[in-house]
C-alpha cells in the first residue's frame, strides 16, 4: 500500500540525467572514455545509421512512421544522437535532447516497444567503436545507453502522467492511480 508520496516524483525534465547518473555511477573518467572516441564514433556513423533505417524501413509497422519524413534529416538526426552518445558530456543539455526525441515519438504515436527494439543496432556498432577504448569505454557505453534508454521511457511516462493528470485534475493523484495504490 502506498500511502505517500515520494522523492523521485519531484525529478522531472533535465533533472533526470544527472539523477541516473548519480544512481548509475556514471563518472568523469568513464565521460572522458568515450569522448575520446569521439572521431571513431563518427566515422562508424553512416554504417550504423544505414543499419538502422534499413530494418526500419524494411518492416511494414515501422516504415508507415518513415513515410512522408525526409530520410535526410532522419538519418540526420540519428547520426547526432549516435555522436552525442560519444561526446562524453552527459548533462542537463544531453537530458534536454534525449527528452526531446522521446517527446517526438510520443507525438507521433511510435509505441515504446520500437525505439527499444532497435538498441541491438546502436549496442553492435557501438560495442566495436567501445571497443577501442578498452574495459572502461566499453563499461561506459552500457551505461550511457541504459542513460538513453532510461531518458527515453521517462518522456513516455511524462506524457502518460500529464494526460492522465488532466483526466483526474491532479498530478499526485494520478501518480498514485499509475503506482496501484490503494485506498486512494
Amino acid at each position: 500500500m502506498l500511502n505517500q508520496d515520494r522523492k523521485s516524483w519531484e525529478v522531472t525534465d533535465e533533472s533526470v540525467a544527472s539523477e541516473l547518473i548519480g544512481l548509475m555511477g556514471i563518472n568523469d573518467q568513464e565521460a572522458k572514455s568515450l569522448g575520446a572516441l569521439s572521431d571513431q564514433a563518427k566515422q562508424a556513423a553512416a554504417a550504423m545509421v544505414n543499419d538502422f533505417y534499413s530494418r526500419l524501413n524494411a518492416h511494414e509497422n515501422t516504415a508507415e512512421y518513415l513515410q512522408g519524413a525526409s530520410s535526410e534529416r532522419l538519418r540526420g538526426m540519428v547520426t547526432a544522437w549516435w555522436n552525442d552518445i560519444f561526446s562524453g558530456k552527459y548533462d542537463s543539455s544531453y537530458a534536454k535532447k534525449r527528452i526531446e526525441i522521446g517527446h517526438v515519438h510520443v507525438r507521433i504515436g511510435l509505441p515504446v516497444r520500437y525505439p527499444l527494439a532497435m538498441l541491438d543496432i546502436i549496442l553492435q556498432h557501438g560495442d566495436v567503436v567501445a571497443a577501442n577504448g578498452g574495459d572502461l569505454a566499453k563499461s561506459a557505453f552500457k551505461k550511457i545507453i541504459a542513460l538513453d534508454v532510461a531518458i527515453f521511457n521517462q518522456a513516455y511516462e511524462n506524457h502518460q502522467l500529464k494526460h492522465l493528470s488532466e483526466l483526474i485534475g491532479s498530478e499526485r493523484l494520478a501518480r498514485r492511480l499509475l503506482s496501484g495504490a490503494e485506498g486512494l
